[in-house]
This record gives C-alpha cells, sequence and structure tokens, in this order.
C-alpha cells in the first residue's frame, strides 16, 4: 500500500510525521545526536540493509534534517552530519525514549537513559509549561487553526 503524503496537511504534528515519521529515520536521528557520522557505523549499530539505510540518509539530507561533509579524516568517504533543523529534534527523541522508558519496561528491566553527558545523571523530565509558566496537563492544551508559522 502507498503512504499518503501529508505535507500540506494543517496540523504541525501530520506534517513533521509526513517528513521524519519513520521508525528508521527516527533512529538514525537519534544515532546522529550521539555522534555517529559514518555510513558504515549507522548500519553497524542499526543493523538495517545497506539499501533500507542509503535510501533513509538520502531523504534526511534532501529534507534538510543532515547534511553530508568531507570526512573528518580527510579519507575519500563522506559523513553525514544533523543540521540546525536535524538537531532541533533532540526534543522529539529524548521525549520519545522517557516516555519508552516509562510506559514499555516491566519494573527491573535493563534499558537506556538519556543523561546530562558532563554529570552523567539521568536528565529531567521534559514537561509541558505554559508561556507564564504553569504545568500544563493534557486537558490544559488545545490547537489553535488558521495561525501562520
Amino acid at each position: 500500500m502507498k503512504r499518503k503524503s501529508l505535507h500540506g496537511n494543517a496540523c504541525p504534528v501530520a506534517r513533521t510525521l509526513d517528513l521524519i515519521g519513520d521508525w528508521w529515520s527516527l533512529l538514525i536521528i537519534r544515532d546522529a545526536l550521539e555522534g555517529i557520522r559514518r555510513f558504515s557505523d549507522f548500519q553497524k549499530n542499526l543493523d538495517i540493509a545497506k539499501n533500507m539505510l542509503s535510501a533513509r540518509l538520502k531523504a534526511l539530507v534532501e529534507q534538510g534534517i543532515l547534511q553530508t561533509v568531507p570526512a573528518a579524516d580527510g579519507g575519500a568517504y563522506k559523513e553525514y552530519v544533523l543540521t540546525e533543523r536535524g538537531k532541533a529534534l533532540q526534543t522529539v527523541i529524548v521525549a520519545l525514549s522517557q516516555w519508552g522508558g516509562e510506559h514499555l519496561y516491566a519494573p527491573g528491566e535493563a534499558g537506556s537513559v538519556m543523561v546530562d553527558a558532563q554529570q552523567r545523571q539521568p536528565i529531567r523530565k521534559l514537561e509541558l509549561r505554559s508561556a507564564d509558566g504553569r504545568l500544563l496537563a493534557p486537558q490544559d492544551l488545545a490547537r489553535k487553526l488558521g495561525v501562520a508559522h
């Protein structure tokens, strides 16, 4: 079944999923945020087929999430680095990680957690706050349509 494009949708969640909603793409972005830059390292870390990885990397470059740069060691290979647009997805990756850690593991089951690289301590759980600083719950949110970005 061919995937329907959500590119022109009025909802920013739908547009974002159209761009990066594929799970391989999110895992590539996660790895890039952790410093992986080379095709072979992505392939080894993700255990993804080379043709599938190549297609996902190409799409992420075309979408302005990654860019290719010459290899840092001066070699013939190119490396993939996050653009500012790609780095801005860090909050999304952290939110997914925190949600999964809270809801998808049995008590005492080993997993991973995001930590502050300097202090090596788990980061604080992300929170939604209003412009005046109030903590917001799901019932406190609404979508406003027709807003220009």
